[in-house]
């Protein structure tokens, strides 16, 4: 019995702005393979155009990939190598591509990473904030109490905390991170990286916070943000100080959940002190 000959699928980052940041490896292979599956053919012709590459697209985005997938790795199983794009930056960071990714490595296809831009990796090495440890949150829930109960579940996190935004929400999303990590912890608002108009502005969470509210070019652009991590604690964190803003936006028993993971106190005794900052004992 012959082996198989498989296709191979390549995940292909492709410029977050910057046409010069595509690399001669992911225009040979966007050129090369059978098939690109890209999370809008619209947005992505305009890039093989520019580049002179004609291979054919389909389109793999949030809404069809669970039925496109099993097609896609039939492809793959075929014999055809397939490319994956998304819109911008590397696919599956808050792209989609997951599913088609997660399949073909479960059928023994071999997946290839075609690395590039990444606009997380690209504002956090010109931040000036700690690199070595960091946690990536991409977007934040966009109504106003799912996104301050999850910014107070990050309070304590001793990371530095990198954010993708809409510059839609930009301003209130700043305010809410004042209000759970406290004004002055160091930030920066990093928008339309490797374009015309790219911005990198540092300062406190406070001053930012103004500066998104006043400024017309906040309103402008893709944005990340990064936060500092925590501050260690020389003291226990007292009750109170984490608790009081919990209550304004999420019930008792909730807020004594997350303080409890805050705090590392038992959770018991903050429902207790909870019920009686709330009125209810």
């Amino acid at each position: 019995m012959t082996e198989r000959n498989l296709g191979m699928l390549y995940v292909v980052a492709t410029p977050i702005g910057n046409l010069e940041d595509l690399s001669p490896r992911a225009q040979r292979t966007l050129a090369e393979v059978a098939l690109i599956a890209a999370e809008d053919t619209r947005h992505t012709a305009a890039l093989l155009n520019h580049f002179g590459i004609i291979t054919p697209m389909l389109a793999l985005h949030d809404h069809n990939e669970p039925q496109r997938t099993p097609m896609l790795v039939e492809k793959l199983l075929a014999g055809n190598s397939l490319a994956l794009v998304s819109d911008a930056g590397t696919p599956l960071i808050n792209d989609p591509g997951f599913n088609l990714v997660r399949a073909a490595v479960a059928a023994g296809i071999r997946v290839i990473p075609i690395p590039g831009a990444c606009a997380l990796i690209a504002a956090l090495s010109v931040s000036g904030l700690p690199t070595d440890r960091f946690v990536f949150e991409g977007f934040l829930p966009p109504k106003t109490t799912a996104r301050s109960k999850r910014l107070a579940e990050l309070a304590a996190e001793p990371r530095t905390l990198v954010f993708y935004e809409s510059v839609h929400r930009l301003s209130r999303s700043l305010a809410d991170m004042v209000v759970a990590f406290g004004g002055g912890r160091q930030a920066v608002v990093a928008r339309e990286l490797t374009k015309l108009h790219e911005t990198v502005r540092a300062g406190s969470l406070e001053e930012l916070a103004r500066w998104a509210q006043a400024a017309p070019e906040a309103q402008l652009g893709e944005v990340v943000v990064l936060v500092s991590g925590a501050p260690p604690q020389d003291q226990p964190m007292q009750p109170d100080t984490v608790l009081k803003p919990l209550l304004e936006v999420m019930p008792v028993r909730q807020a004594a959940e997350t303080a409890a993971r805050i705090t590392g106190l038992k959770k018991n005794a903050l429902y207790k002190r909870a019920l009686e900052l709330a009125g209810q004992k």
